[in-house]
């Protein structure tokens, strides 16, 4: 069987919630072993969140599929010193911990960097380092805000934050991004590599055309909804039992639109002859589309404008998506295991053509440490103590406090 592109590679994680657990799920989808560090008792907070995928939490399920669960209580310094063996043993070395956090541990990128040259050590942060906003508090929705991405998500009557984390997501796939580059340049050079993402700046950057139009015209992009603020028509429009999304780019495209509603005089129209006359008439133009678009069924427009090639999309809800036609028919769905049942999960995108990903089971807290801590040649006596003694410490945190 051909060999998964990371295969042989080792990376330790001190990480949780959403960002650096996708940096690293990314890493373990490409063949990677993921050795993911908890914390004693209750682990990593995604799996608190809720409890709806059987038990666990939702968002750790997504984020945590192929990894070990090693379950340390850092503060104790035979568990830290297990935590340096595991890393010394490593390729890469992630971490999404607060501010100065890693240094504290002994796990800051400069004395790793010089124990071992050749460790590729990865943070994610959420203002960068330096910089008055270095220690604030770093959520995906603050990120939105501070970064602008709120401002232009919405409607023109109320601004929201995106309905998924995308600071998070934007920071977790740019940082396993940089590990697989910089292993890349580890295999030509012998060298390892310093790496930070900043969540506000991965952000930043995802706006794209809105910052380079505010650069330009000095004016703030506005809040469209679904629509386009470059664009039309780009909207949702009605039909006769629900709605469909239609984006047209180009004025060849308005001219076929034009024909599959069956007003070819408004191919013409000098209203709507070009994509920046149709902005200029926004409101006109989505009302002659909408008042076509209502004539047929969803299901009717979607095969017309289909047939068509004109960029369309029914609005579906997560119920359709579970079931969607598309991702039967391309086999995207695989089971994998959690501590409580076995559920449906997407392989990645990127498809490889001779081999897939390996989908591993999502760990249940702490179920590999002392498979992990053996395997790095601690004796297993001790690591029976370390678990013992993070029982311990576990059970005294969730007693109940004494009466007086």
């Amino acid at each position: 069987m051909t060999d998964l592109p990371l295969d042989g590679l080792t990376v330790v994680a001190v990480e949780q919630a959403v960002a650096a657990p996708l940096a690293t799920r990314n890493l373990a989808d490409l063949g990677a072993r993921v050795v993911k560090i908890e914390r004693v008792g209750d682990g990593d907070l995604a799996r608190g969140y809720d409890h709806v995928v059987h038990g666990t939490g939702a968002h750790f399920v997504w984020l945590n599929r192929g990894k070990e669960s090693v379950a340390l209580d850092l503060k104790a310094p035979a568990a830290l010193d297990a935590l340096h063996s595991l890393v010394a043993g490593a390729d890469v070395f992630v971490q999404n911990l607060a501010p100065g956090a890693a240094d504290r541990l002994g796990l800051g990128p400069d004395r790793l960097r010089a124990e071992h040259p050749e460790l590729v050590v990865a943070g994610i942060s959420g203002y960068g380092a330096g910089g008055a906003m270095e220690h604030r508090k770093a959520y995906d929705m603050l990120i939105q805000a501070e970064a602008g991405l709120i401002s232009v998500t919405g409607t023109t009557d109320e601004p929201v934050k995106t309905g998924i984390p995308t600071a998070d997501i934007a920071a977790g796939m740019y940082l396993s991004q940089a590990v697989v580059a910089a292993l890349l340049r580890r295999f030509r050079t012998g060298e390892g590599a310093t790496i930070d993402v900043s969540m506000f700046e991965a952000t930043v950057e995802w706006l794209g055309h809105a910052l380079y139009t505010q650069m330009s015209t000095g004016s703030q992009p506005a809040r469209m909804g679904v629509g386009h603020s470059a664009i039309a028509p780009y909207n949702t429009y009605p039909t006769a039992d629900g709605e469909m999304l239609i984006g047209v780019q180009s004025d060849s495209g308005w001219r076929t639109l034009t024909e599959v509603l069956d007003v070819p005089q408004a191919a013409s129209d000098p209203r709507f002859a070009t994509n920046v006359d149709r902005v200029a008439h926004r409101e006109e133009c989505d009302a002659l589309v909408a008042g076509r678009t209502r004539t047929w069924s969803t299901v009717e427009l979607d095969r017309k404008l289909a047939a068509a090639g004109i960029p369309a999309a029914q609005l579906r809800g997560m119920d359709h998506v579970l079931t969607h036609p598309q991702l039967r028919e391309r086999d995207r769905w695989r089971s994998v295991g959690t501590e409580f049942a076995r559920v449906d999960a997407l392989l990645p995108p990127a498809t490889f053509a001779d081999v897939e990903a390996p989908m591993g089971d999502v760990p249940a807290l702490g179920q590999h440490t002392h498979a992990a801590l053996v395997g790095i040649g601690l004796d297993p006596a001790a690591v029976d103590g370390l678990i013992t003694t993070g029982a311990a410490g576990q059970a005294a945190a969730h007693a109940p406090a004494a009466r007086v």
